[in-house]
């Protein structure tokens, strides 16, 4: 099958069997190797792209469910320079080995749109979708907490 899917902003065109995952064609047809492969049973979220502005676990996706439709790769998250989660991720030690990173940003980024001033409660669960085996979660919370104030503008 012949799909069209715009990733990131520019149109990518292919041809896939049925049955090629979304992930699959983002990494080896789209060439954007920022999207992990982790359980491909959609439990860890390392996959999580968005689709059409929601976060979607790309590994249980139909390459062709998402013909005609838009996708945003953690590519593009810091296309106008660094995302005040990338920066907070960094300034809070919120990663270690980093396989995870891409699909916790890429699902708290429209978290954090639609949910401006999240308490602690809020943050955890949202985080409760993408599993990191190095970081114990405490510095990920400190870090949306501390990315929620910057995209407010709250700097006290």
């Amino acid at each position: 099958m012949r799909i069209s899917v715009e990733i990131n902003g520019q149109p990518h065109e292919g041809d896939v069997e049925g049955r090629t995952l979304l992930s699959d064609f983002i990494r080896h047809q789209a060439g954007l190797t920022g999207t992990k492969v982790g359980c491909e049973h959609g439990v860890c979220g390392a996959c999580t792209v968005q689709l059409d502005g929601e976060p979607v676990r790309s590994c249980l996706m139909l390459a062709v469910q998402a013909n005609g439709r838009s996708l945003r790769t953690i590519e593009a998250l810091g296309e106008h320079g660094e995302h005040p989660l990338q920066r907070a991720f960094n300034q809070k030690h919120a990663l270690q080995c980093g396989f995870c990173t891409a699909g916790f940003l890429m699902s708290l980024e429209p978290f954090l749109r639609d949910n401006p001033e999240p308490s602690d409660e809020e943050i955890r669960e949202a985080l409760a979708g993408n599993l990191c085996r190095c970081t114990g979660y405490e510095a990920i919370v400190e870090a949306v907490d501390s990315a929620s104030r910057t995209l407010r503008g709250d700097h006290g």
